[in-house]
């Protein structure tokens, strides 16, 4: 067994939450469980091995596997999976990233997504790994409560779904603040970190901007789309 590479058919959960996670959602993606010989086996722990026992999941104790696997993180419980592909459910709410860079941010807002009922994630074009072990970690293993499908550009994804968009653009007219109301099922879409969406996306749906301050030039990606979600959330509610 090796440090990941995107190529790889298997990819790792480094930690015993994500790897709970893993266990729980995906236990027939689940390949083995790997754990450090400095594992405090707890309350927690033992529910996860019990659970693992029950889908028929190896546990190996291995230390200096689980040292290579992680070499910059203190990590005592590594969940091996293979890899596997996904589907968006129809008529259901959906967020859309469009070029997302950073495995981290995009974690962070799988994680939240969850948080606020949207199991369901559109990506758009060139992408961050979302199997990347960083990626996973960064979600505390949301990710394997998730949808994640790719697309080319938004008209092969408008082609299958219905949802109502809502690009999230600094050019905007309409403000989340002042957004009472949301056609559902809905679909948020949020552009790249650095360059945002493209302008084009000001001629789909209903764009909307978060209005702040002029002390910042833009909010970072993760909170724009947390704040995104609850505010639909909130007003879907109603």
């Amino acid at each position: 067994m090796k440090t990941y590479q995107k190529n790889d058919e298997f990819s790792y959960a480094l930690g015993a939450f994500p790897t709970f996670e893993l266990v729980k959602n995906r236990p027939d993606k689940t390949a083995s469980i790997i754990r450090h010989e400095k594992l405090t086996v707890n309350e927690s722990i033992e529910k996860l091995f019990a659970l693992a026992e029950n889908n028929s999941i190896p546990i190996e104790t291995n230390s200096r596997l689980c040292e290579k696997l992680s070499p910059k993180e203190n990590i005592f419980l590594i969940g091996v999976f293979s890899k596997y592909e996904m589907t968006l459910q129809k008529n259901v709410n959906h967020i859309m990233l469009v070029n997302p860079s950073d495995m981290g941010n995009l974690g962070t807002i799988l994680r939240a997504a969850l948080g606020f009922g949207i199991n369901n994630v559109a990506v758009i074009g060139e992408h961050a790994d979302f199997f990347n072990p960083k990626t996973v970690r960064a979600s505390m293993g949301s990710i394997f409560s998730m949808n994640i499908q790719v697309f080319n550009d938004f008209s092969d994804y408008a082609a299958v779904h219905k949802n109502s968009p809502y690009p999230f653009m600094l050019g905007s007219k309409t403000k989340l603040q002042q957004l009472n109301d949301a056609n559902k099922p809905y679909v948020l879409i949020f552009g790249n970190e650095s360059s945002g969406l493209p302008d084009n996306y000001l001629n789909i749906g209903t764009p909307i901007v978060i209005e702040h301050t002029q002390k910042i030039d833009s909010l970072n990606l993760p909170i724009a789309a947390a704040l995104a979600m609850y505010h639909f959330d909130k007003i879907s509610r109603h």
